[in-house]
Parts: C-alpha cells; sequence; structure tokens
C-alpha cells in the first residue's frame, strides 16, 4: 500500500501558507513557478501556477476579475464569498490542505490563497504543450478517422467522449508516482463493463510505489500483468480513437497514462492482436479477406522459415512434384547461419529505419537492397533462395497489427529455427509444443490468452475468423464478463 503522509492543512496566516510553498516549490530558485499576490479590501491574496502548463490568457482574466472587486464591490462584503462568484471559470474547486494544492498546481491548475481562510481556491487552467491529433502512423487506415490521441490526458478524454456520448461513460482521475504524480485515467462504460475488473484495475494501480512514470504506459503495464520473460503482448495498445470506442462498448477497460498517446486496453487474447481497424471500414467480404491475408502473413512470419529449413536438411520429406524447393547453391556459409543472420540483418534494417531521418531512410533502402543484399549473394555470403524466404517472413511480420506481437513472434520463429536445425522434425514438434503450451498457459489479467480457441467458444472464434455484419454482431465478448450481453439493449 502506498504509505500514508501527514496532511498539511491551509493555515488562517497567509504567511505561514507562503513560507510552505516557498520550501515546497523554491519559487526562487524555479524560474517557471509563478507568484503574484494582490490586495483586495485590504486582504492579502496570493496566486501560484506553472507557467508551462497554464492558459495565460485564462490566468490574466481571473486577475482582471479580482483586482476589479476593489472598485466593484462593497467594502465590507465577505471577501471570500466575492472571490468565489468572481472568479470568471467553469470548473473552480476548493481544497484544506496544501498537499493538495501543490499537486494540483504542478497539474497546470492555479491555487488561489486567501489571508484569513483555511481553505483555498482551485482553478483549472490547464493548458499542456502538444501536437495536434493526427492520424497514428502505425495504425493507419485507407478510410476512416485521422485523428488519433496525442500525449494530453485531457484532449484524450474528450475524443473518446466525442464518439460515446453515453452518461454512463466513467472516466476515473488518478495520480501515480512519488515524485512524477502522473495523471492516470480509468475510462470504462458503468453498465457494460464487469465492476470486478474494473475495482481490480484500480487496487493494482493504487498499490504502486514508484519515483515516477519516466515509461508512462509501459511502466503501468508492467505494474499490472507482472508479465515476466513471457515475450507475448499481455495488454493492447492503440492510438485510434475509434479502436478504443469500439472496445469500450464491447466491456474492456481503457487505461490512459498522461505524456503517452497509446491507450492501454484490458483485459485482450492473443487474437485482440492480429485484428485491424481497417477490416471494419471495408465490407464484411472485404474485410474477410484481408483479414485471411493477414492471417496468413502472421503465419508465415512465425513458421515458414523453420519449415523450410527442415525441407532443406531433409529432402525426403518433400513430395517428387515439390522437389525444386531447396537452394541449388549453399554458399560458402552454412544454411543456419545464413538464415539467422539474414533475420538479423532485418532487425538491424528495422532498428536503422527508426532512427534514421526521413530524407535519408530512401537512400538507407536502396544501401540495404543493392549493395548489401546482391553483393551479398555475388560473393557468396547468402544464396538467393534465403533472401527470398526471409524476406517473405519479414514481410509477414510487417503485415502483423499489433507490434509486440510482431516481436514476440520473430522471437519464437527464432527458437523454432535453432531447434529445428539440431533436432530436425523432433526440434520442431518440440518446438511447436512448447510454443502452445506457452500460449495456453498465459492469462492476462485472469483472462485465457488464447480465447477464444480455448476455451472453445463457437460464436466467437466465428467472429475471430470472419469478419460478421455489425446487424449481426449483437452481443458483447463473454470474455470479458459484461453486464450487459446484448449491445442494442
Amino acid at each position: 500500500m502506498n504509505k500514508k503522509k501527514n496532511k498539511t492543512p491551509v493555515n488562517k496566516l497567509l504567511k505561514k501558507n507562503q513560507e510552505y510553498m516557498e520550501t515546497r516549490l523554491g519559487i526562487d530558485v524555479s524560474f517557471d513557478v509563478g507568484f503574484r499576490e494582490l490586495t483586495i479590501f485590504e486582504k492579502k491574496i496570493q496566486l501560484y501556477y506553472v507557467t508551462g502548463l497554464v492558459d495565460t490568457d485564462f490566468v490574466i482574466e481571473v486577475m482582471k476579475k479580482l483586482i476589479s472587486i476593489n472598485d466593484e464591490e462593497e467594502y465590507n462584503s465577505e471577501i471570500y464569498e466575492v472571490l468565489n462568484n468572481r472568479i470568471v471559470h467553469q470548473q473552480v474547486e476548493k481544497a484544506k490542505t496544501m498537499d493538495e494544492a501543490v499537486d494540483q498546481m504542478l497539474s497546470g491548475l492555479l491555487v488561489i490563497l486567501v489571508d484569513g481562510q483555511d481553505e483555498c481556491f482551485i482553478v483549472d487552467v490547464r493548458h499542456y504543450p502538444g501536437r495536434s491529433p493526427e492520424e497514428p502512423d502505425t495504425e493507419k487506415v485507407i478510410r476512416g478517422s485521422r485523428d488519433g490521441y496525442t500525449e494530453n490526458i485531457i484532449e484524450n478524454t474528450a475524443l473518446t467522449r466525442r464518439r460515446i456520448r453515453d452518461e454512463r461513460l466513467r472516466h476515473e482521475m488518478m495520480q501515480v508516482g512519488e515524485r512524477s504524480k502522473t495523471d492516470i485515467c480509468i475510462s470504462y462504460i458503468q453498465d457494460v463493463a464487469d465492476k470486478g475488473l474494473v475495482d481490480l484495475i484500480k487496487n493494482e494501480l493504487e498499490q504502486i510505489e514508484v519515483d515516477g512514470l519516466s515509461m508512462a504506459d509501459k511502466t503501468i503495464e508492467e505494474y499490472l500483468v507482472q508479465q515476466g520473460f513471457n515475450p507475448y503482448p499481455l495488454v493492447r495498445y492503440t492510438e485510434r480513437p475509434d479502436v478504443a470506442a469500439t472496445h469500450l462498448f464491447e466491456g474492456h477497460v481503457l487505461i490512459m497514462v498522461d505524456t503517452s498517446p497509446s491507450m492501454i486496453i484490458m483485459p485482450t487474447t492473443y487474437f485482440h492482436h492480429v485484428q485491424h481497424a481497417e477490416e471494419y471500414r471495408e465490407s464484411p467480404a472485404v474485410g474477410t479477406f484481408v483479414r485471411w491475408i493477414r492471417f496468413i502473413g502472421i503465419f508465415a512470419s512465425l513458421f515458414l522459415l523453420p519449415l523450410w529449413l527442415l525441407l532443406v536438411i531433409d529432402p525426403s520429406l518433400l513430395p517428387d512434384n515439390l522437389q525444386f524447393i531447396g537452394p541449388n547453391e549453399t554458399g560458402n556459409v552454412p544454411i543456419i547461419v545464413q538464415i539467422l543472420l539474414a533475420d538479423i540483418g532485418i532487425e538491424f534494417l528495422r532498428m536503422a529505419a527508426i532512427h534514421t531521418p526521413t530524407p535519408l531512410s530512401t537512400a538507407m533502402g536502396l544501401i540495404a537492397a543493392v549493395l548489401i543484399g546482391e553483393i551479398a549473394i555475388d560473393v557468396g555470403l547468402f544464396s538467393a533462395e534465403v533472401i527470398l524466404y526471409v524476406a517473405i517472413s519479414a514481410v509477414g511480420t510487417f503485415a502483423t497489427p499489433s507490434y509486440e506481437l510482431s516481436v514476440a513472434n520473430k522471437m519464437a520463429r527464432i527458437i523454432l529455427i535453432i531447434l529445428t536445425f539440431i533436432f530436425q522434425v523432433k526440434g520442431l514438434v518440440i518446438g511447436l509444443t512448447i510454443f502452445l503450451l506457452l500460449l495456453i498457459s498465459t492469462r492476462s489479467l485472469q483472462t485465457p490468452y488464447l480465447w477464444p480457441f480455448l476455451p472453445f467458444n463457437d460464436k466467437a472464434l466465428w467472429q475471430i475468423l470472419f469478419r460478421v455484419s455489425m446487424p449481426l454482431s449483437k452481443t458483447r465478448p463473454s470474455i470479458v464478463k459484461p453486464k450487459n450481453n446484448q449491445k442494442q439493449a
């Protein structure tokens, strides 16, 4: 549990509060901590704010209204009530402790302290620096919305609310991190999401004891699911508001972390990671076709290279009409080394593409294709067929919608290749068995990872294999235990 600290109450002596703020915030040291003192009805009031996190126009407008009180109100009026009526903003709250005032101020709110009062005003004038909503690079669609989540948690809740105008949509805010005090929002639809799931997630978040969330959503994920060395993703990330809204309608819970554009969707299974928004922007027939092509790509990224290596090692497994499979010239390097070098080389290129400025990425592609690929084949380092099958596997990896799943599949593929090389047919069978046992034993927030395949659910499996028309998809997935099973009810 988080350690409870003694809360410092707001003191009626303004000087005591000022000393507290100077000690806690280093007002004379940190240039970005703003401070103004005004006199109203011969009483001092103080305003505290972080200059880079507030909307300057709103702060100036509040100050104008406060200063005008001296000219527009009777001197004998109760100053606290006058302030309460004159602060021109739609969201004004009161706080009784200095700890809460400091936390709110560091989140971008304006704190107003009044001499002789044991409460302070908290005015929400936040304006976080950041970019405007734009389509995420990893989840592009041919048709569909072009907006996406940003690093601003306020904008992100608004993007979700725009798509779910339901009074039962809940955005519960909390803070995690003793020093970072990072805002985290738990989103769910009250009469759809399982209350036990919501309570479990909130309880897990409250148990987190850490200085700060420098890696934002990834740090939260590691505290929630205790993944260990299992490479397969136990939560799904999305930067698309339409995808997030779809999962909320189904009964999932979303976790938004301030400073991150990625929403965490919980709970998820293996098959949540193989679906893409593009499938639902096309007709059911086209969506099913695209989905099956994607399935083939994922299958190829996992099993094509180990299977081809097995056939190269033991050509007797090939039927007569497939005897052409296998390299005519093996080259100067063993096939297993060629495969591993080429596979790791693809990973080098992927990393280089991420860190290479866009104007240089085309040149890097030409270098990789012409200089490395062609010359490596000419000098006998690689055989042409190795390059072909490694390239097909790489394309299948890139066709996988979830980046986390594609990397996990790549790791599984390398292990299968090594086992196949060492033990041949037995190695491939052993590798596949270990692979399936790993997925079967994996659970995400008490959710079976291979559902609806294991445990078997025929209706849900049908909707995974085929893109079903929305009017025919009237039930929510049972795996999230929704309160309301009917979508149109």
